[in-house]
């Protein structure tokens, strides 16, 4: 159910300057975006697991507050990860 090493990996070289780089806001953003997605399936699957819906909310506001930020700080870099992630239409 977690991001494998793998998964990670692929994310942080795409999204970062380089593979150590963690703690850029758009690769904080992309492996988020990743970890909903598979909690929005698992959810979907078990509508009763009330654990992985309150985990899933939680993550939801940690993205949310993140895109705030770097919305707020560098709005140039925030449409280009909006637009590379596909979270808005």
């Amino acid at each position: 159910m977690a991001l494998t090493k793998e998964e990670s990996a692929v994310i942080i070289s795409k999204f970062g300057s380089n593979e150590a780089d963690t703690g850029n806001v758009k690769v904080q953003v992309a492996l988020l975006t990743e970890r909903i997605k598979q909690l929005t399936a698992h959810v979907q699957q078990f509508p009763k697991d009330t654990g992985a819906s309150r985990g899933l909310l939680k993550i939801i506001g940690q993205r949310r507050k993140l895109l705030k930020y770097l919305q707020r700080t560098n709005l140039e870099s925030y449409r280009q990860l909006i637009k590379d992630l596909g979270l808005r239409k």
